[in-house]
């Protein structure tokens, strides 16, 4: 629902479903992309399944203004999940406290409406920790997206609270040292992501990213792991599938 898509959306959706991507999670970013993004998912239902939430880039002094329209449209019930939230200590630290503010709200809504979560953990993992240790035991299941981290903070996620972690685009960089995380993860701890229109795998890289490239990250994960693409997409499609609430 981005302006990157405006002239080849529904081109890019057909791309999707004929590499075999056929469910496609939209997370939102803050109130300017609410009306894109029901528009596009209400054209596409059995394929788009939108998120709402408040992104942490998005987060600056208007952010409870901005959590009273996300809290508004939760209400609808047309929504999967919470997201994209998290804390974004990449560039900019100046709305860190309100950062933490807002993704402990949003942490609150996945509990009242009893749906997954999207965490955004930018240069900001223990940061992310101080704030679920507060909410352990009462947490919904959710994803780690576009998982960067360490195996130690990786297995940490799975066992302490058991997050899938999003895998990417990153995956397929040469020198990211993700492979030789997920050599130690099972599948069942995995889904699939394009960060869309970021992240792009190779050897698309540095192009804008679209869903239909799902699938190079189930081949990339295949060669890490030793098995088929089939089994990657199998088991990390059914871990979509039981967070977000559809068939497969």
């Amino acid at each position: 629902y981005l302006e990157q898509f405006n002239s080849d959306r529904d081109e890019v959706i057909r791309n999707a479903i004929s590499s075999g991507v056929t469910k496609i999670i939209l997370p939102n970013i803050d109130s300017d992309t609410i009306k894109d993004l029901k528009e596009i998912c209400v054209k596409h239902p059995e394929n788009l399944y939108p998120l709402m939430g408040l992104h942490p880039t998005s987060v600056k002094n208007n952010y409870e203004k901005e959590l009273q329209t996300i809290a508004s449209e939760l209400k609808t019930g047309m929504y999967h999940g919470i997201g994209e939230t998290g804390i974004d200590l990449y560039r900019d630290k100046t709305f860190f406290e309100l950062q933490q503010k807002a993704f402990e709200y949003q942490l609150s809504l996945s509990i009242e409406y009893k749906l997954p979560i999207i965490i955004h953990a930018r240069e900001s993992f223990d940061e992310i920790f101080d704030i679920l240790s507060k909410f352990k035991g009462k947490i919904m299941k959710g994803i780690f997206h576009a998982f960067t981290g360490t195996t130690e903070q990786a297995k940490f996620i799975i066992n302490e609270y058991g997050f899938k972690l999003g895998i990417g685009g990153i995956s397929t960089f040469k020198n990211s040292g993700l492979d030789k995380v997920i050599q130690q993860l099972s599948l069942e701890n995995l889904v699939l992501e394009t960060d869309a229109p970021f992240l792009a795998p190779v050897p698309h890289r540095g192009k804008r990213n679209e869903s239909a490239y799902v699938a190079i990250i189930a081949e990339k994960i295949a060669h890490i792991k030793n098995c088929s693409v089939e089994k990657v997409a199998e088991v990390t499609s059914e871990n979509a599938a039981e967070l977000f609430q559809f068939s497969v």
